[in-house]
């Protein structure tokens, strides 16, 4: 658990963030009836109980005060993170609150790592990550892709739930472990009430939950003490999603795109070298939407991937080629986007809409699509 959130020694965060002074002039204080007056209506669409008391009102006050400037940097990276988050929980039928976990576990910077060697956006350790087949290796490391991260904390979080069928219970297991939950429950007689078993728990257990939940307070009301949420320097909106098939430096593609490293290594945090390796299967590279039509323009030109210079254009014309494909049905799902569907089926955008005559159209929940898919392809 991570609980100071930004560490300013981190220069691949910070340098895509645009920081500002908060300017307001006080800030406001509130009487406990006001905290539980607004907890109160957090609890009636939540899921997680949501408690009030004097260890919550400690965390509030920690970050309405002394970390005023990173609770600011956190709520605007939440632009950026939140969407993934939010696409995954709904899919696994989840309480979609449990995204503030994140904030809990690692002030939303998907390269912090723990004292005891935990990474990521929801730090995993090496075990955990094996369990999950996360490939962590000395080029890789996918604790820290927001994606595969998130999608491992999901089976994570409903196989706790499974276990304790109480939400307070699994977040205090997802930071402690099962196996502290289940002593403290031992050693308790049964009780499985978390407030009754708190003592019996180490101290960074007890502190999870209160932490948890002054964190959804702060994420609906900041504005009320005077919080200016600091934009990042992308939000999820504006990025773009290309998969590659060789490998590529981060220098390389500043001198296609002109981006600066710090801001492809802050998009890209999975590649821990600044550098891509050739993985045999296509590898995923996040770029500013502007920015990605521009590599797209120029790979094939400088980075030599084609034996003869190739036109762009004409790659868009010939993108609704279907030789030696085979036809599925894809039936497009509630958070579907083109960039989503075309990385999970090894396609690029341009194929999915001239496969259905799409042009500039959106994609709608229920929406029927035509894919062409490899022979030998393995479905997803």
């Amino acid at each position: 658990m991570i609980l100071a959130g930004f560490d300013e020694t981190r220069p691949e965060v910070f340098s895509a963030v645009h920081d500002k002074e908060d300017p307001s002039d006080s800030i406001p204080r509130y009487p406990d009836l006001y905290y539980e007056f607004k907890i109160s209506e957090l609890n009636q669409t939540c899921p997680i109980e949501l408690d009030y008391n004097p260890e919550v009102k400690a965390y509030i006050e920690l970050y309405t005060h002394q970390r005023r400037k990173e609770l600011a940097a956190i709520i605007g990276l939440s632009q950026l993170y939140f969407p993934i988050f939010d696409e995954a929980l709904d899919r696994y039928s989840l309480p979609l609150e449990l995204k503030y976990l994140t904030i809990v576990e690692s002030g939303l910077v998907p390269v912090a790592v723990s004292k005891s060697g935990a990474v990521g956006l929801w730090q995993f350790l090496m075990g955990t990550a094996e369990m999950f087949d996360l490939t962590v290796n000395s080029y890789i490391d996918e604790r820290r892709d927001p994606y595969k991260s998130t999608e491992a904390a999901c089976k994570y979080l409903q196989y706790l739930y499974t276990t304790f069928h109480d939400w307070q219970l699994v977040l205090s297991s997802y930071n402690g472990g099962p196996g502290e939950i289940r002593k403290a429950i031992e050693r308790s007689g049964g009780e499985t009430n978390y407030w009754k078993i708190r003592p019996l728990l180490s101290q960074q257990a007890q502190n999870y939950v209160p932490a948890f939940i002054a964190m959804v307070y702060l994420m609906h009301y900041y504005a009320d003490h005077n919080i200016v949420p600091v934009t990042p320097a992308f939000t999820f909106r504006q990025l773009d999603t290309l998969h590659i098939r060789y490998a590529l430096s981060f220098q390389q593609i500043t001198e296609m795109i002109d981006l600066p490293v710090e801001h492809i290594r802050f998009l890209n945090p999975v590649y821990k070298r600044d550098f891509i390796p050739e993985l045999g299967v296509p590898a995923v590279l996040v770029l500013p939407a502007d920015k990605a039509l521009t590599f797209l323009h120029n790979e094939v030109n400088i980075l030599g991937y084609y034996s003869e210079p190739v036109d762009y254009n004409l790659l868009v014309k010939n993108a609704g080629n279907t030789d030696n494909k085979i036809r599925i049905i894809y039936t497009v799902e509630r958070g579907d986007y083109f960039h989503k569907i075309a990385l999970k089926y090894g396609c690029t955008i341009e194929n999915l809409k001239a496969w259905n005559n799409l042009g500039d159209s959106s994609l709608v929940a229920g929406q029927k699509l035509a894919i062409w898919v490899d022979k030998n392809r393995q479905p997803p």
